[in-house]
């Protein structure tokens, strides 16, 4: 990648107005001093063990493993303080914003876990907090929405658009323009302009860091696969990266299809999209034939997004990494399949990485080792999936 630019091949850079270049550069700046800091890192590091609870199991998925004829482990992120991934990366940038002198943080949502991370870190650090988020998406995460308004964070409606999470991160950055002098913009994916890609990747890469340690230990070798869903990327990316250059492991990013990549209701981006720029960096979208950015739809508000994090997108175009997509109902089988196997009831969005699990059934070897990626806890989808399946809670 050229550091200067924030380039993956032809993916991201920094599509972004005049007014926010400086911001960029000073974000850039003092990443780029704090990331090898060792007083930075060991404060990370703390909060890490200490508040969100790393680290997390790699547990062994015997009844899964059964069913599909090979060894499957689940990487736990559901079991972080908050319940997802997103809080390794809030903790993250909320140390560099504090290190930078921001009082203000502000941050788009889309399922909500993001936005209450998000409002968790800054609650523990006392810093003023707004989430921009849809109106259609706080309707689908209410239970979300009450949790950030209790941790003192103000919940902006963004009714623009399809009132989702393309149009939520639309209005923080114009906020972030008009405020960007005491305000620090917490992303919450792998996308959006430099530096932002290659910050959020390395806060969450302790997630493949940790499964690399833990498969050797637990296997003595590598897995044959890495299995995670994809929106903007952010789990992906932070379980993917320590693997890149291990060629034998291959990496499969698994898309929202919606209600099927023909219905033209989908948010796969890869597999159903073209080359354009978004949100400040240039990567693969759902577009016309005029470069307008579609409506997309998924049952998992965490992944319906109209583009993804410029690295997958290199990926995809070099060969590194495999990008596939399962619809709304596959998605809801792989919910079922390991809250009856296992006991865990995973968030919908790792419920697409679980439908593409269920489609390698008999394609797998005894000894093939695949590691799945539990991105986050399904407590935040049980009244879209009580809708689903016809039941009043």
């Amino acid at each position: 990648m050229k550091k200067e630019t924030g380039h993956f091949g032809i993916f991201g850079g920094q599509y972004v107005p005049e007014t926010l270049m400086p911001a960029l550069e000073e974000l850039e700046e003092n990443y780029n001093k704090y990331k090898n800091d060792k007083d930075f890192l060991d404060e990370l590091n703390y909060y890490l063990k200490e508040y969100v609870g790393r680290e997390t199991p790699l547990t062994f998925a015997a009844n899964v493993s059964k069913e599909l004829g090979a060894k499957i482990y689940l990487k736990r992120e559901d079991l972080n303080h908050t319940g997802a991934h997103k809080i390794n990366n809030t903790i993250g940038q909320i140390l560099l914003a504090k290190r930078m002198g921001k009082k203000r943080i502000i941050a788009e949502t889309g399922a909500g876990q993001h936005g209450v991370a998000t409002a968790t870190v800054a609650a523990l650090f006392g810093l003023e907090c707004e989430i921009f988020m849809g109106e259609e998406d706080i309707k689908r995460q209410s239970l979300n929405v009450f949790k950030m308004k209790l941790l003192g964070a103000k919940v902006n409606p963004v009714k623009s658009g399809t009132a989702t999470l393309k149009d939520a991160m639309n209005e923080a950055i114009r906020d972030w323009v008009t405020n960007v002098e005491n305000t620090f913009y917490i992303i919450g994916t792998a996308a959006g302009p430099h530096p932002y890609p290659i910050m959020v990747r390395d806060f969450q890469s302790v997630i493949g860091k940790e499964a690399k340690r833990q498969i050797m230990e637990k296997e003595g070798r590598l897995p044959d696969y890495l299995i995670a869903c994809i929106g903007g990327g952010s789990n992906a990316m932070g379980l993917f990266y320590p693997f890149v250059e291990d060629k034998s492991v291959k990496l499969i990013g698994v898309e929202a299809a919606g209600f099927g990549l023909n219905s033209g209701m989908h948010a796969a981006s890869i597999t159903g999209g073209k080359v354009g720029i978004l949100h400040g960096n240039r990567t693969y979208l759902l577009q016309d034939e005029n470069g307008q950015i579609l409506d997309t739809h998924s049952i998992s508000a965490g992944l319906d997004y109209p583009g993804v994090g410029p690295e997958h997108s290199y990926f995809h175009s070099i060969g590194r990494g495999t990008y596939v997509s399962v619809t709304d109902d596959e998605a809801l089988e792989g919910f079922k399949f390991l809250t009856e196997k296992e006991g865990i009831i995973p968030a919908l969005e790792s419920s697409h990485a679980l439908g593409y699990l269920l489609k390698l059934k008999g394609k797998l070897k005894e000894d093939d080792i695949v590691i799945l990626n539990v991105s986050g806890r399904g407590d935040k989808d049980m009244n879209t999936v009580a809708k689903v399946l016809g039941v009043e809670l």
